[in-house]
């Protein structure tokens, strides 16, 4: 089994910070790429930022400049520093990673999401 576990949501004011951590447990051989996505009330999930293994990180138009992720390789995490926060990155935030189980199966797996709210 896998698991995706994430951490760091909360209420933070306009203009505030976050920071969203990640952590991978389980029959893991290797991960490939790691991302957030998030969702809205009434809309449908999009993507915020992703990194692949060695690669450079891709983000929506909508975070860039704003939000930086990262990831720990030997801690199997992914991180997702949220600056300048606005009302409108209030949503759901949830991990994404690409992966490999031990035996050589590629899988996909999402965590369960933890809230974030930006809000006077």
């Amino acid at each position: 089994q896998v698991q995706l576990v994430e951490s760091g949501g909360g209420l933070v004011q306009p203009g505030g910070s976050l920071r969203l951590s990640c952590v991978a447990s389980g029959n893991i051989f290797s991960i490939n790429a790691m991302g957030w996505y998030r969702q809205a009330p009434g809309n449908q999930r999009e993507l915020v930022a992703t990194i692949p293994s060695g690669g450079s990180a891709n983000y929506a138009d909508s975070v860039k400049g704003r939000f930086t992720i990262s990831r720990d390789y030997a801690k199997k995490t992914v991180y997702l520093q949220m600056n300048s926060l606005k009302p409108e990155d209030t949503a759901v935030y949830s991990c994404n990673a690409d992966l490999v189980i031990w035996g050589g199966t590629k899988r996909n797996y999402w965590g369960q999401g933890t809230q974030v709210t930006v809000s006077s």
